[in-house]
């Protein structure tokens, strides 16, 4: 069934009449090798002209994986944690930087996260560190400065620019996946509300419109429905107020208090 857009069509008129800008940007998740599902994700990334800034597993990344990305410079590697190992009880929600361990083992594994990609990478690697499952305990935030990391980036709006001294925050808003159930696409219907609520709250100034707005994907377990929707919402956002947001711009700014 096709969803009725009109609500969110009507949400960026007011944008427009405005003259607010909406910075717009793309995470995917979960990157190790080249496969086909990337080379989907590098083709749309190029189509729609808006990188992706692809969270690379560091224990598991593959230096084939790096050779494919050197050739597409709008696929923008970040530190996807170390293993994206649990350590959580079964009790608890899945994480890998939560103080399950001591502080030692998980300030370790995200320093070795960065150091392996840059050796991998080169200057390509933007320093953001993504904790697997979007967990991170405060005590392992305040760490990344010290090992290299300039921006934070987990899940929901941000209660504050940045996520330690020397850190910014920059989270992702939208995720089509729905995780706890059939693990293909959320309801559309539910995903233009949700989308509609968060641009109504940037318009009005209950949320932070500073904040990129992230689309968080996960381009190896999409179906075409997903594919489908993650194309659709980025062109209808890039059609209205959007303009594309990469990291480089924020290295550009001071993230002192």
């Amino acid at each position: 069934m096709t969803p009725d857009w009109s609500p969110l069509n009507t949400e960026l008129v007011l944008w427009r009449e405005q003259d607010l800008t909406l910075p717009l940007w793309w995470r995917d998740d979960d990157a190790i090798e080249p496969t086909t599902a990337l080379e989907q994700l590098c083709a749309m990334s190029e189509e729609l002209g808006v990188p992706v800034h692809l969270a690379v597993i560091p224990a598991h990344a593959s230096k084939a994986l790096a050779t494919r990305l050197a050739a597409s410079p709008g696929m923008i590697p970040v530190v996807h944690g170390w293993a994206h190992q649990n350590h959580a009880p079964a009790s608890e929600k899945k994480a890998e930087f939560r103080a399950h361990r001591p502080i030692d083992a998980t300030t370790r594994d995200a320093k070795d996260g960065l150091d392996h990609l840059r050796t991998l990478f080169g200057p390509s690697l933007a320093p953001m560190f993504v904790p697997p499952w979007n967990r991170i305990d405060r005590e392992v935030v305040r760490e990344l400065p010290a090992l290299g990391y300039r921006v934070l980036s987990t899940a929901t709006p941000r209660k504050a620019a940045l996520g330690a001294p020397g850190l910014w925050q920059i989270n992702t808003h939208l995720d089509p996946i729905d995780w706890r159930g059939t693990r293909g696409l959320v309801s559309q219907e539910y995903l233009i509300s949700q989308l509609i609520q968060h641009l109504q709250d940037r318009r009005t100034g209950m949320a932070d419109n500073s904040e990129p707005y992230g689309l968080l994907t996960h381009h190896l377990v999409h179906d075409e429905d997903i594919w489908k929707f993650t194309r659709e919402v980025l062109t209808r956002l890039l059609d209205g107020p959007a303009r594309v947001w990469t990291m480089a711009e924020t290295l550009e700014e001071d993230p002192t208090p």
